[in-house]
């Protein structure tokens, strides 16, 4: 089991990083005091692998004193999981901009004068925070894909790219546009199979209509410059923050010729190492 406590100065962006997590796989928890963390972990050891990795969000408001965090930190480690800290930090100029831009209240407002007292009084009382936190990321200048980047860097399983899953779903252009797509891809300047009357009945998965489909020079080149376009943007797509992306790819009926480019472009993203899934929306309706 793996346990990762969020922590950080207000206004720092733990909030945004557990959303990113929680992208990544992690079961989230916000606001947990001290006193419950062990026993949730306990809870969490129990699952049958439901909670097998965990990040808890603790901030100031959690706590008069941070001794029974560092004692929960010390059980947790000997327990023989991972248990990590992250701590998010941020300069006072960046968290006072960011609180004036939400004008939202600052936790420890209430017993100061300013903005920036609290924001400085903060960063004294986290500071034994910091100190025990095994990651520390300063967001003052960081964008939030560059943020996203970051954590996929520090607690993503695998590679970077699974930070970001890839669906390709064929349609037909009479029924209409997917609305959740991303990429619209038009192939109705193939050859098309419908007017095969063998291949007519069969669609885009079984190899004749395949074979037939890319038996012409100007479908496998096609592919081919799709390959390249996919190759060159799907790591740019990941690093500016998208967590999914839906690839259309669409024919007259959504039977044939767009079921198969479909098939062949869910294979090559398999191949670049990105979670995808294939879906053909309209292929039962023929």
């Amino acid at each position: 089991m793996e346990i990762l406590i969020i922590s950080g100065l207000s206004g720092a962006g733990k909030s945004k990083a557990a959303s990113f997590l929680e992208d990544m796989g992690f079961y989230i928890v916000d606001n947990m005091p001290a006193a419950m963390i062990l026993k949730f972990a306990e809870f969490c050891a129990g699952g049958n692998g439901r909670y097998d990795r965990v990040a808890l969000v603790y901030d100031v408001r959690t706590s008069d004193s941070f001794t029974e965090l560092f004692d929960v930190l010390e059980k947790l480690r000997g327990m023989g999981g991972v248990c990590r800290m992250l701590f998010l930090q941020a300069s006072p100029e960046a968290v006072i901009k960011r609180y004036k831009e939400t004008r939202r209240r600052h936790p420890l407002s209430g017993g100061t004068d300013t903005l920036e007292e609290a924001v400085r009084r903060e960063i004294e009382v986290m500071r034994p925070v910091k100190e025990q936190a095994d990651y520390v990321i300063d967001t003052s200048s960081l964008s939030t894909a560059q943020l996203r980047a970051e954590l996929l860097r520090l607690f993503s399983e695998k590679d970077e790219k699974t930070g970001m899953t890839v669906a390709v779903t064929s349609f037909g252009f009479k029924y209409g546009l997917p609305l959740e797509a991303d990429l619209v891809l038009d192939v109705r300047f193939l050859p098309n199979p419908f007017y095969i009357e063998e291949l007519r009945e069969k669609t885009g998965l079984d190899k004749d209509v395949s074979g037939y489909v890319f038996s012409f020079r100007q479908a496998r080149e096609f592919l081919d410059k799709l390959k390249d376009l996919l190759t060159l943007t799907l790591p740019l797509y990941a690093e500016e923050g998208k967590t999914s992306l839906t690839v259309s790819v669409g024919c007259t009926g959504g039977r044939h010729r767009s079921v198969a480019v479909t098939h062949a472009l869910t294979g090559y993203i398999r191949q670049l190492g990105y979670p995808v899934t294939e879906y053909h929306r309209d292929m039962p309706k023929g």
